[in-house]
């Protein structure tokens, strides 16, 4: 059968229930071109919602005088005869179009289905989304019309007509694997599957494309171009012939202009390079940092053969320097340079284990076999190998530690090896600050050897060094070990003869037992915690109680209990490694006896890990508290151990050792000081470079700052009302902006509260609310999903104060709620401020202020991203103005006109700045 019908709806809402049909669109599909198209609206016998009529532009005007299902739907079942049915997203219109047959007593259809939506992410795994609007976006499918029925049908079509021919550029191999997966998959497409088997058995052609191991298909791995000698000796000229009005860059930039602060920031770069020193370089917004430090490391690296590491914080920034920066410096610098990316072993696949885990299909659930069937895709069209490429569904990324690389493999077959190699090749090498750090305190044995390195968004390193030097442990996350453990060594026992002394039940055993006191544990320090809890402690942004280990807490005769049964968990676990060393043969290699061997080395570290939090008295030198869910299973419980102080350990296993670290950010200064992030990460002074570069936007033309002198005072308890009057001021802002607010809150649970009371104050669902932690999807699907829509108000928390790049017109105000403070009773907070005390330090103004300053200055920046934006920034907050520390804000970010009005007033001023 070679029919197929797409078919895309309009309905009043999502419930098959109480909604119905306003708008059919249908295209049929014959020889893998379109043959036909069908549409019409309906007349519902309810109103239609104004979201819907918004989204749609169809109003309860437009189909007044429309048939009614019943009069369309012979027609629409004589279409579907002899067809599969395509639709993106088959449950939701297959869904409607049964319930509403049913309705009219006319027989449901039972076409053989293809979803678009399940098949896209199996045949493009890398695409960003899976939404229709974003797909035609990122397949280059011209979408003239979306959200009506006939637009989206078409571009359904031609979605799934690409999608057949990408499934008909799959190996032999990948399909043979395809078809024993199908039967889980929502659509039938066992027939594509097995024509495609078809045509590649009998074909003769030998496919170079790919390469095979243990019966997979993989992209073949391609040789790496040595780089060359550098032609330009002179770095002076060498920037001349790229930055200057007739350099390279004007010629590949269309309106290009001269940015002095992009030419200084270079220039101070190279020179800390040949003076072997070390740099801070404040950069704002819109300095163009990433090719600033690019290209003086390009230099470096090849006029004088020396590897530069630049780490980053963010994927999102690698991606940006791999794919959009690489690509230009490539063009403009006079010589040819070698670029790699390198990130931890776990990011990347092991072949072998996904063989051994393709194999084994009895127990999959659905998330299991789309995830192994997106995966089999990937492997034809990666380089890489990285987890980081995929967009796996929830529950893939569990599978996916299942299948990661934990041993160094071979090369041949192994992506984190030709990641290595291509990093020891490389004369720029990227990774992230996590691995950069595990590289620093494991004797530097994870990256190829280097002695200068550039660190973008630095303003996080002391955090990401805080949290590598320290561990983290949890329940969920132990006991997948476990049983990773148990479950590896019960392949093992399989094939080997075991004495009296050690037999597979006495392992059984072992296991049970060591669970069972891992669960007795967690229980345990759930209820400790639970009694402890008084509302002093700390709740973490995810709503978590928090509760920090002092001297007086492990005096407790509760806590011995615990120590106790913390060491009879390592007794157990001793005795698993002493079985798992009989069972694995000496002198042997293979994939099973390698992981028998990381195991081990895993429940050393678990050893270690537990005697660190439970036996050794280690409160000078480390912060260890514990999390609970209170609302959570008993064993919900986080445990976490940082050191209070990091200066020290980076100043002697980092600092000391490399002749330059370049420390950049566009937020590192408080009120033009850089002492607060010199001293945090013990950078010697007698070494050290310090530039601030402004921004080239005329931020006193372009901003506005307001702040309230009205808003009731949150600090005398007034929480309710002060949320309401935000409120307020939102829907007053978002009439004047249309909308296109982002709202940044410092705690998710004053979001939750506010997304809440602004749905029930809102008329006729006016705006569109997206809001994290309540709009499902990640924090880059939000930022689309809000610039998607005309009229949206985005309500973000943790990660959205940084990051989230939203230019031109679709973001006209930002709001910042509360001045972005630590809580002072945060387990890290609390003790890095008695260790200040102790010091003879000041907490508030050494710690807690240059924090929220940072902060603030991170939430500042989502307005302005470019020359031509334009905006307000509302500060709910009167004590940015009134607090005697509030001139530290103002004065670190960049000189704009500051409003201190009523909100009457305010929005007047707003009304006459837009």
């Amino acid at each position: 059968m070679d029919r197929y019908v797409v078919v895309d709806l309009e309905t009043t809402g999502n419930s098959t229930n109480i909604d119905q049909i306003i708008e059919v669109g249908i295209v049929v599909i014959e020889n893998n071109e379109i043959v036909d198209e069908f549409s019409t609206l309906l007349r519902p016998n309810k109103p239609i919602p104004p979201f819907v009529s918004k989204l749609t532009g169809i109003s309860d005007s437009d189909v007044a005088f429309a048939p009614l299902f019943e009069e369309m739907a012979s027609d629409v079942v004589e279409i579907f005869k002899n067809s599969y049915l395509i639709a993106h997203n088959v449950p939701f219109d297959l869904g409607f179009l049964n319930a509403e047959l049913q309705s009219v007593g006319m027989n449901q259809l039972n076409n053989p289905v293809i979803d678009t939506v399940e098949l896209t992410r199996i045949m493009y795994p890398q695409a960003p989304s899976y939404k229709l609007g974003q797909l035609a976006e990122y397949l280059h499918i011209i979408h003239h019309d979306p959200h009506r029925a006939l637009s989206d049908a078409i571009v359904t079509a031609k979605l799934f007509i690409q999608l057949r021919r990408k499934m008909e550029s799959l190996p032999l191999e990948t399909v043979e694997h395809l078809l024993k997966l199908e039967k889980s998959f929502k659509s039938d497409i066992y027939e594509l599957l097995h024509n495609q088997k078809e045509r590649l058995t009998y074909s003769a052609n030998q496919d170079n494309r790919f390469s095979i191991c243990k019966g997979l298909a993989y992209k073949a791995f391609h040789e790496i171009n040595e780089g060359a000698e550098s032609s330009c000796h002179s770095f002076g000229g060498y920037l001349d012939s790229i930055y200057e009005q007739n350099g390279k860059m004007a010629n590949l930039l269309p309106n290009y202009e001269k940015r002095t602060g992009q030419r200084q920031m270079s220039e101070c770069i190279y020179d800390t390079f040949r003076s072997k020193n070390h740099a801070i370089i404040e950069a704002e917004t819109g300095t163009g940092k990433s090719v600033a430090y690019l290209l003086p490391a390009v230099f470096e690296a090849v006029t004088y053969k020396q590897r530069i590491v630049i780490s980053t914080f963010t994927t999102q920034l690698q991606s940006q320097l791999l794919e959009e920066e690489i690509p230009l410096i490539t063009d403009i610098v006079p010589f040819p340079f070698q670029v790699a990316l390198l990130k931890g072993r776990q990011h990347y696949l092991d072949l072998e284990k996904f063989a051994i885990e393709i194999a084994n299909v009895q127990q999959d659930n659905y998330d299991i076999t789309l995830t192994k069937a997106m995966i089999l895709v990937w492997l034809t069209e990666t380089e890489t190998g990285d987890i980081d490429e995929l967009h796996l569904p929830s529950s893939g990324y569990l599978f996916y530690q299942k299948v990661s690389t934990d041993s160094d493999g071979d090369l041949e077959y192994s992506f984190y090896q030709r990641a290595r190699k291509r990093a020891s090749d490389a004369d720029i090498l990227i990774t992230n600050h996590a691995l950069l750090c595990t590289d620093i305190f494991h004797d530097y044995q994870y990256l190829p050897t280097y002695s200068k390195v550039i660190i973008d968004e630095a303003h996080h390193f002391e955090e990401t060094a805080t949290r590598h030097y320290g561990l983290k442990l949890d329940y969920v996350n132990l006991q997948y070990t476990l049983n990773r453990i148990g479950a590896t060594a019960n392949d093992m026992v399989g094939s080997t003869t075991l004495t009296e002394q050690v037999s597979f039940e006495s392992w059984k055993e072992l296991i049970a037992k060591t669970k069972y006191e891992v669960d007795e544990l967690f229980r345990t320090l759930f209820q400790y915690v639970l009694n402890k809890h008084h509302d002093k402690y700390a709740r973490s942004d995810t709503g978590r109680i928090q509760y920090r280990f002092t001297n007086d807490s492990i005096a407790d005769k509760q806590w011995n209990i615990i120590t106790e049964m913390a060491s009879r968990i390592n007794y157990f676990l001793r005795e698993q490694i002493r079985f798992l060393e009989t069972i694995v043969p000496r002198n042997q290699e293979n994939i099973t006896v390698n992981d028998i061997r990381n195991k081990i080395e895993k429940l050393r570290k678990l050893i270690d890990d537990l005697q660190h939090l439970f036996v050794e008295n280690n409160l000078e030198q480390f912060v260890n508290w514990v999390e609970i869910e209170a609302s959570g299973a008993k064993n919900a419980v986080y445990l976490y151990s940082e050191p209070r102080d990091i200066s020290h350990t980076l100043a002697n296993l980092f600092f000391d050792e490399k002749e330059s670290v370049i420390l950049t950010s566009a937020t590192l200064t408080m009120k033009n000081s850089f002492s607060f992030i010199t001293k945090r990460l013990g950078i010697p002074s007698e070494r050290l470079t310090t530039k601030q570069i402004g921004s080239p936007f005329s931020y006193e033309n372009q901003v506005r700052l307001m702040v309230p002198n009205d808003f009731p005072d949150i600090n005398k308890g007034n929480m309710d009302d002060f949320i309401y009057a935000t409120c307020e001021a939102i829907l007053s802002l978002a009439e004047i902006t249309s909308g296109r607010m982002m709202i940044l809150f410092t705690s998710y649970d004053m979001l939750k509260r506010a997304y809440e009371l602004i749905r029930e104050l809102m008329e006729l669902d006016q705006y569109v609310l997206i809001a994290q932690g309540i709009t499902s999807g990640s924090r880059s699907r939000l930022k689309k999903n809000f610039q998607t829509f005309d009229q949206a108000i985005l309500f973000g928390t943790s990660s959205f104060w940084e990051g989230v790049d939203i230019p031109g017109d679709d973001l006209s105000c930002l709001m910042i709620v509360r001045l972005p403070f630590q809580p002072p009773n945060h387990p890290t907070y609390e003790a890095k401020a008695n260790y200040l005390r102790e010091q003879q330090g000041n907490p508030f103004y050494e710690l807690a202020l240059p924090n929220a300053v940072i902060r603030f200055k991170q939430g500042f920046g989502r307005l302005i991203r470019s020359s031509t934006d334009r905006g307000i920034v509302f500060v709910c907050d009167a004590r940015i103005v009134k607090a005697r520390y509030g001139k530290y804000f103002t004065d670190s970010i960049p000189k704009v006109p500051l409003a201190f009005e009523s909100t009457h007033e305010l929005m007047k001023r707003a009304q006459d700045w837009f």
